[in-house]
C-alpha cells in the first residue's frame, strides 16, 4: 500500500469516528461501526491501527499538530494558543467526548505536547543570548505548560463558554516579561 492512499485509509477511518462521536460515547463505538459508516473493511482498519483508541490518539497527534507549527515564536505564541482553541472549537464533540471517556489521556497528552513544544521554543528563543541550564528552560516550559492545558481542560468541563481570545489575553499579560524576568533570575543563581 503506497503512503498516500494508506494515509487517505487512516484519513477516512479518523472522519469516520469523529462523525459517531458527535452521536455516540466513545465506549459504544466499535471497530465495526467505524469501519461500515466509511466503507472500509475491519481488516483494514486493523491494518492501521491497533484498536479505537490508538486511532484516536493518531487524530490528535496528526491533525492538531499542524497548524500549530508556524507560531512557535516570542511575537506569535499567542497565536498558537488560539490555534489549539481553534482546533477544540472545530471539533467540539470529538474533543467533549474523549475528555469524559477512558480515552482522556490521549486529549491531556495532545495538549501538553503541542503546548509543551511551543513554550520551549519560545524560552530558547528568548534565553537564546543567557546561559540558563536546560533543566531550568525545562522546568519554566513545564510550568506554564501545565498551567496553559488546565485551563484549556476546565474551559471545556464548563462547556467552553469563555471566549478563548479573553482567556488568552489574560494569561499573556500575566507571562509576557516573566518569561524573561523568570530566565535572568535562573542565569543569574547559576553566576
Amino acid at each position: 500500500m503506497s503512503s498516500s492512499s494508506s494515509l487517505l485509509t487512516k484519513k477516512a477511518l479518523a472522519s469516520s469516528l469523529k462523525d459517531m462521536m458527535i452521536h455516540a460515547p466513545l465506549s459504544k463505538i466499535t471497530v465495526q461501526h467505524i469501519t461500515n459508516n466509511c466503507g472500509l473493511n475491519r481488516q483494514t482498519f486493523y491494518y492501521h491501527f491497533q484498536d479505537v483508541y490508538e486511532l484516536l490518539g493518531w487524530i490528535y497527534k496528526t491533525e492538531a499538530v499542524e497548524s500549530i507549527a508556524q507560531y512557535r515564536s516570542y511575537t506569535t505564541w499567542t497565536s498558537g494558543l488560539q490555534k489549539i482553541f481553534d482546533y477544540i472549537t472545530r471539533n467540539k464533540a470529538f474533543c467533549s467526548s474523549t475528555l469524559d471517556s477512558l480515552a482522556r489521556p490521549h486529549l491531556d497528552t495532545y495538549l501538553y505536547s503541542v503546548t509543551s513544544e511551543l513554550m520551549m521554543d519560545v524560552i530558547n528563543e528568548v534565553s537564546s543570548n543567557m546561559s540558563v541550564k536546560d533543566d531550568d528552560k525545562h522546568f519554566i516550559s513545564n510550568f506554564y505548560t501545565l498551567a496553559f492545558t488546565g485551563l484549556v481542560i476546565q474551559w471545556l468541563e464548563q462547556g467552553m463558554k469563555e471566549d478563548p481570545a479573553v482567556i488568552i489575553a489574560k494569561l499573556s499579560e500575566l507571562v509576557e516579561g516573566n518569561f524573561v524576568t523568570a530566565l535572568h533570575r535562573y542565569e543569574n543563581r547559576h553566576h
